[in-house]
């Protein structure tokens, strides 16, 4: 019964996240591991395509901010966002912060 409880959440997240990284406006911010999810297009190129762009100084100050260990528990729910996990876990290290332990 839990797990149908936890896909239902992962539903919900993912919902959320599209609609706040395709740029929509959502009523209320959803904080997810400490980012509000209206302010993950700061990070959007640096995450998306095969070659993305270093993170700039915005993504980096939120990367800062995140509880890093959590985002690995949202890894699976990534490409169907349209971002590429690995690209998401290796910000940490490229904005001098320590790599996630997913």
């Amino acid at each position: 019964m839990a797990h149908t409880g936890g896909n239902a959440m992962m539903k919900w997240l993912v919902a959320a996240l599209v609609i706040a990284l395709l740029g929509g406006e959502v009523a209320q911010a959803v904080v997810i591991c400490k980012i509000e999810t209206d302010n993950l297009s700061v990070c959007r190129a640096a995450v998306t395509g095969n070659h993305p762009p270093p993170p700039n100084n915005k993504c980096c100050k939120l990367i800062r901010g995140a509880d890093i260990p959590c985002l690995c528990n949202y890894k699976s729910a990534l490409p169907a966002l349209g971002i590429n996990p690995a690209n998401a876990l290796a910000l940490p290290g490229k904005c001098g912060m320590r790599k996630p332990p997913c």
